[in-house]
């Protein structure tokens, strides 16, 4: 392995990334504590919430986790009332993932504050630097947009 050269290392935007992610999930951390639950079913709650109907297969490539690790956090999501699973209308195979309205109420939960956080940082940008913001991010996910969009539709 070649020896790195520090100088090259962006250290400063690094630890901003480090804070920034530690206070960003600090309030919905807070809320899944009380009712034992961790980021994992955040994530869930989350994806399931924007895309109701989505399968479990696309749910797995959103996460880019194992099945073994989603049907862990899956089975309590369901067994707490929060998640419903179905099979798909055209093809019995499919299972399809839907949010209880006590599954919306607490990914609206989670949200709010982390919505309350970026209006914050983002007050007093101009609409073009908060373009420049989300441009940034999606870089910063190394994948393409639409394709992004497209992992992400409902049939």
């Amino acid at each position: 392995m070649p020896a790195v050269d520090e100088s090259q290392i962006d250290f400063e935007t690094i630890e901003l990334f480090f804070f920034a992610y530690r206070d960003f999930i600090s309030d919905p951390d807070a809320i899944l504590a009380e009712i034992e639950m961790g980021r994992a079913h955040h994530r869930v709650v989350y994806f399931v919430s924007r895309h109701p109907g989505m399968m479990v297969t696309d749910l797995l490539d959103t996460l880019q986790i194992t099945k073994q690790s989603l049907a862990r956090v899956l089975k309590q999501l369901i067994d707490s009332g929060y998640i419903r699973q179905m099979a798909g209308a055209k093809d019995r195979r499919q299972r399809r993932l839907y949010p209880t309205l006590a599954g919306r109420e607490l990914a609206l939960a989670l949200s709010e504050p982390q919505s309350r956080r970026i209006s914050h940082a983002m007050q007093g940008l101009s609409p073009e630097q908060r373009n420049g913001v989300q441009a940034f991010l999606r870089a910063m996910r190394g994948r393409d947009e639409n394709l992004a969009r497209r992992e992400m539709e409902v049939e």
